[in-house]
């Protein structure tokens, strides 16, 4: 675990700026909530913004297949991000779709969306402008994703890539969504997560660091030593949030 070159050239008395990206059932969102409560910062889930469109899409009987009309749809998505690790949320059209957007189903369609070039051009537009406003306020901010490193905030001064051996995220996949973590649940959460991986990887890199990027395998990590482990690198380059013995 290395920080050298992480945020060079950035001002590192600002409001925090920190980018995770990692693949499915790694534990980016549960690290990047943790790191945003510890920082007091903003807390920005991108994946979840991929997902909402999905959905939208499906509400509005949008055919996923058909990239121009799921592009003109994501366009306009009456989209609102909440950004409070405590409680984020999504909505849409005034409608909250948190746990909706979780839905196995959502999860098996998502790429659909998520490799649909246009619509990650304008998704991260808004994310941009998100991650813009936070750092404005001096609150700052945790975004987490697949290539928030790398495209989104390239110049964060904090990047991190969350990496982990494929049947420890599938475990981790399967007790968050069904419970529990036998061959059978690993088994039914597979295809959403090594496929929509494999989907995913063709228009964008989260299994290699880029320059700068700390990688950060956390395989045989419990979410609080991955926490931890997040807390210390951040901390390398904002001093002031060191964790308390």
């Amino acid at each position: 675990m290395s920080t050298q070159d992480a945020g060079a050239g950035i001002g590192r008395t600002d409001a925090p700026l920190v980018a995770i990206d990692g693949p499915s059932g790694v534990g980016k969102s549960t690290a990047a909530k943790g790191l945003a409560r510890h920082l007091k910062a903003r807390y920005l889930d991108t994946g979840a913004m991929f997902r909402a469109v999905a959905w939208w899409c499906q509400q509005c009987g949008v055919d996923l297949d058909d990239a121009a009309a799921v592009t003109a749809t994501a366009r306009a998505t009456p989209l609102e991000m909440g950004q409070d690790p405590d409680a984020p949320f999504v909505r849409v059209d005034g409608q909250d779709i948190t746990e909706a957007i979780r839905d196995q189903q959502i999860s098996t369609v998502v790429s659909k969306v998520a490799t649909n070039l246009d619509v990650r051009a304008h998704l991260a537009a808004l994310q941009r402008e998100l991650i813009d406003a936070a750092v404005a306020s001096g609150e700052g901010i945790v975004a987490e994703g697949r290539d928030i490193t790398t495209k989104i905030a390239p110049d964060a001064p904090v990047r991190i890539l969350l990496v982990a051996a494929p049947e420890a995220r599938l475990e981790r996949r399967a007790m968050e969504v069904l419970g529990a973590a036998g061959e059978s649940e690993r088994e039914a959460v597979r295809d959403a997560v090594v496929r929509r991986d494999a989907d995913d990887s063709t228009v964008s890199n989260f299994s290699t660091a880029a320059d700068g990027v700390v990688t950060l395998d956390n395989s045989t990590f419990t979410p609080a030593q991955t926490l931890a482990a997040v807390i210390d690198i951040t901390a390398a380059v904002y001093p002031r949030f060191a964790r308390t013995q």
